[in-house]
């Protein structure tokens, strides 16, 4: 069986729910750390262009997306599970909500310039206007649009409030009693939050939420261990991609497998990257 191989980097609030999913599952894998900004060569070797954060590798099948991540993640290992019987529907309608609103807003709050300045306080003025400048790149000529910082400010503790009653509420220690998909898709813009004294009482305030976060992070990451992306690259070179499953999978799959296998080093890599179509899975924005 093929080790399971984390491309992540330490501070990526998507890669934190990768690895609490990994922890959750109790899980083994290889961890490769790469770049928060671009140029990623051995990354987008592998991807075809895709330079997102985390990627799941298992031999040459390239995971892209968290959402992905977790259904993959749970073929590996049933239970625990991601998506509880009777509250599939539930947890990943959840999980999509929290992916996109409540981390648009973390991010928005994260990057305002007093949280900035502590954020990045022991990087050099390069690195972080590199960062910037990888980030503001990921928006322009696209459709995707930016929270105001007005916007998140006021929006926020009304999101925060009704969660805190939903916890206080709730009969068991997570979101819908037992832990599913949902907390681990909100645990992670909270975890962003609490990075700096800035931005950690917008997640402090509120006990019950604390509390819940908490018990999500006390899962851990699993047993990891260091690779380099020279060694993962090698091991999609030495393997082949699994057949795929009779699930949906979108033409930009085949096209960007095309894309990946015309890189060249010593020797042509060909990889199959697999994203799910909309109609099959709610997409995160990993």
């Amino acid at each position: 069986m093929s080790e399971l191989i984390l491309h992540h980097y330490p501070t990526s609030p998507f890669a934190e729910k990768a690895r609490l999913l990994l922890g959750f599952k109790g899980l083994s894998w290889r961890s490769v750390h790469i770049s928060p900004v671009m140029p990623k060569p051995d990354l987008t070797a592998l991807t075809g262009g895709y330079r997102k954060t985390p990627v799941l590798q298992i031999g040459a099948d390239i995971y892209c997306d968290t959402s992905l991540i977790a259904r993959r993640l749970e073929q590996e290992k049933a239970l625990p599970a991601f998506f509880p019987e009777g509250q599939e529907f539930t947890a990943a309608s959840f999980a999509t909500w929290a992916d996109s609103v409540v981390f648009q807003h973390a991010v928005s709050l994260v990057f305002q310039p007093e949280s900035v300045a502590v954020r990045f306080a022991k990087l050099p003025p390069e690195a972080i206007k590199a960062f910037i400048a990888d980030r503001a790149g990921l928006f322009s000529g696209g459709s995707a649009t930016r929270l105001s910082a007005e916007q998140a400010k006021h929006q926020w503790p009304t999101i925060m409030a009704r969660l805190e009653q939903q916890l206080q509420r709730e009969q068991g220690d997570f979101l819908f009693g037992e832990p599913s998909i949902a907390d681990f898709a909100l645990a992670h813009p909270l975890w962003f939050l609490k990075a700096t004294h800035v931005t950690a009482p917008l997640v402090d305030e509120y006990p019950a939420v604390s509390a819940w976060l908490g018990r999500v992070l006390g899962f851990g990451h699993g047993a990891a261990s260091a690779m380099t992306s020279e060694e993962a690259l090698e091991v999609a070179r030495s393997a082949t991609p699994a057949a795929l499953p009779n699930e949906q999978f979108s033409s930009l799959t085949r096209t960007v497998s095309r894309q990946a296998s015309k890189w060249r080093s010593r020797r042509r890599i060909t990889v199959l990257i697999r994203c799910w179509v909309s109609c099959c899975l709610p997409v995160a924005k990993s």
